[in-house]
């Protein structure tokens, strides 16, 4: 449509400039539409140009592409009736199509958010992110001639799928040229490894990662590896996370530090007003232990088994609704299939440059907390002091 020129010739020019990143469509016209978002790509399908449309519903994700005129008809269509709200991303500028209640469009440029665009392949097999088989060797996981020795085939898997997740966040977020990292409880360092040869190595990125670890043995461990391997800005430290004291921490990772260290790293990563918080927790003992002998309404809380998984999503909703409620944008998803560990919640915080409603956060918290016979969550008591 004619109101919308201005938009889809700046969708023109990124694709004719090869710099199209994506396109986003939010803010529901009405919040009980179950259609949430919708998130467009260009694709290349048997040499064929797409723009692919991953709609967003409250229950479930579908995906349908289309060609570009076709495209631009349903987007204009969502604009006038679903939507008020589209950017358009590109390597040059980003676009933002605001539409009013009467119709009315306005275009607003600002610097770019991305420095990388997305695969154009449909269904692309999933790459092996993990390459360097020195590390991989010196920690056991290969063989001399990098071959996976067969009972670590599922900690490669992991390893894989941790850079997948990590690779993303790292794309999509604006970080200084220097980024700091901080891994707090690393252990023997698998993904702490991983992580820093995938960004330091194969994608040039300017890092310097900490793993943080309470046994000095396995900290020894892992220094010496790093040596061997010429990582020369990895290091670890032995300390507990209560006691690491580095102001400037751009991402902070917390993976499978038990109970209540988990909220420790947390509140660590938003004193020091991370951009990215990744954290697998495990372990939730602290609200269980707070609720031991309370009686409960729900008949789901009679069984022991469902209690404690209970108890667990208990805990992750009230750590991810603080991390909301301090600005960050969080999800929770599944890690790596069950079929290969059980502790595969993984709760990713990411820094928002827009204010979330915390009034609105924190009566969500209050109403969690009375439904349960909540007093306080450990880490609200952090945030607290």
């Amino acid at each position: 449509m004619d109101i919308f020129k201005d938009f889809f010739t700046a969708l023109d020019g990124s694709i004719e400039r090869n710099d199209f990143v994506k396109i986003t469509l939010s803010k529901a016209l009405s919040k009980r539409n179950e259609l949430t978002n919708v998130y467009i790509r260009y694709i290349v399908i048997k040499e064929e140009p797409f723009l692919s449309f991953t709609y967003r519903y409250k229950t479930n994700d579908q995906v349908k592409n289309y060609s570009f005129s076709e495209a631009k008809e349903i987007i204009s269509d969502l604009l006038l009736n679903a939507f008020r709200f589209a950017t358009l991303f590109s390597l040059k500028e980003d676009i933002q199509v605001f539409v009013s209640k009467k119709k009315k469009v306005t275009l607003k440029e600002q610097y770019p958010s991305f420095t990388n665009k997305p695969p154009e392949i449909h269904n692309q097999p999933k790459e092996r992110k993990v390459t360097n088989s020195d590390f991989l060797r010196h920690l056991g996981v290969s063989d001399k001639d990098g071959n996976i020795i067969h009972k670590m085939a599922d900690k490669y898997r992991q390893i894989n799928k941790y850079l997948e997740i990590m690779d993303d966040l790292v794309s999509n977020t604006s970080l200084p040229k220097n980024i700091h990292i901080v891994d707090m409880g690393s252990g023997k360092g698998y993904l702490t490894f991983a992580l820093y040869d995938f960004l330091k190595n194969q994608k040039g990125l300017d890092v310097e990662v900490t793993g943080i670890e309470l046994r000095q043995g396995l900290v020894d461990y892992c220094n010496d590896i790093a040596k061997k391997c010429n990582f020369e800005h990895l290091n670890f430290e032995c300390k507990t996370i209560e006691t690491y004291t580095e102001k400037r921490i751009d991402i902070l990772i917390a993976l499978h530090a038990c109970d209540t260290a988990t909220d420790d790293a947390i509140y660590k990563g938003m004193a020091s007003k991370a951009e990215i918080i990744v954290t697998a927790p495990c372990c939730h003992k602290q609200i269980r232990q707070q609720l031991k002998g309370t009686a409960q309404e729900s008949p789901i809380l009679k069984y022991g088994i469902f209690k404690e998984r209970q108890y667990e999503m208990l805990t992750d909703t009230m750590r991810a609704l603080l991390l909301e409620r301090e600005n960050y944008n969080t999800k929770i998803f599944e890690f790596v299939s069950n079929e290969h560990t059980r502790k595969n919640v993984m709760l990713v915080g990411k820094k928002s440059s827009k204010n979330n409603d915390s009034k609105r956060i924190e009566d969500k918290i209050d109403k969690l907390k009375s439904n349960f016979g909540v007093t306080e969550h450990y880490l609200e008591k952090l945030l607290k002091q």
